[in-house]
């Protein structure tokens, strides 16, 4: 008897409980499908997008090559126009990839003005990462050491020479070139002795520095440094 009645209990608890899940899902089954749906649209988007940003990397990178490969086989005019189209349509950095290449052949033209203007506007271009800015004005900073004064040369470059710049020795090098080829000894002597001070100077950046100091100082025109 003990036994049935058991039996009979186990069968009323599994019924309840089957009932229960009827109701509930009667009441939340179209919330569960809802979740279920978005758990798979979710993973196929995922996948989708990796697939294309793979996808559009992969050919904005075969594009960048193609440039290049233009440009080592003299064909500047046609790097030139692949290269605008890869900053228009281009994926990832590769349109920023593209801006300074294209300017880089500017120089390689003869059209220096147009690279600097080129080098100077992507190192202004707040949507672009810092060290890439940097870079362009790096770049555009050397070339005008030989077509800009000492104060163009600053203003691209003298914001990165500071002590904690990760640029600093580049930025002191340009700006102390910039000073030397302007007649201003003083003011390039420290640059340079900034550089020969700093010990983390690159050694042949450091080097030249110091080639330079001596010439300096060979020629009289920067008085000596305090001790």
């Amino acid at each position: 008897m003990a036994n049935q009645d058991e039996s009979f209990i186990r069968e009323v608890n599994e019924e309840l409980r089957s009932e229960q899940v009827k109701a509930v899902w009667s009441r939340f089954g179209g919330v569960f499908i809802a979740i279920a749906i978005l758990i798979v649209l979710g993973t196929i988007g995922k996948v989708g997008y990796e697939y294309w940003h793979e996808t559009s990397a992969s050919e904005s990178g075969d594009e960048f090559l193609a440039a290049l490969n233009l440009a080592k086989e003299n064909k500047t005019d046609e790097a030139l126009a692949a290269l605008t189209s890869l900053e228009k349509d281009g994926y990832g950095a590769y349109p920023v990839l593209a801006r300074m290449r294209a300017a880089t052949l500017q120089v390689q033209k003869g059209d220096t003005a147009a690279a600097i203007q080129a080098f100077s506007d992507i190192g202004k271009d707040s949507t672009i990462e810092k060290p890439m800015r940097d870079a362009a004005r790096m770049r555009a900073a050397y070339l005008l050491v030989d077509t800009g004064t000492y104060e163009q040369v600053s203003a691209e470059v003298e914001q990165m020479a500071v002590p904690a710049g990760a640029m600093r020795h580049s930025a002191r090098e340009v700006l102390g070139l910039a000073a030397y080829k302007a007649g201003d000894m003083p003011k390039a002597k420290t640059w340079f002795q900034q550089i020969a001070d700093d010990a983390e100077s690159p050694r042949n950046l450091a080097n030249r520095a110091q080639m330079l100091l001596d010439l300096i100082a060979a020629s009289g025109k920067a008085p000596e440094q305090a001790s």
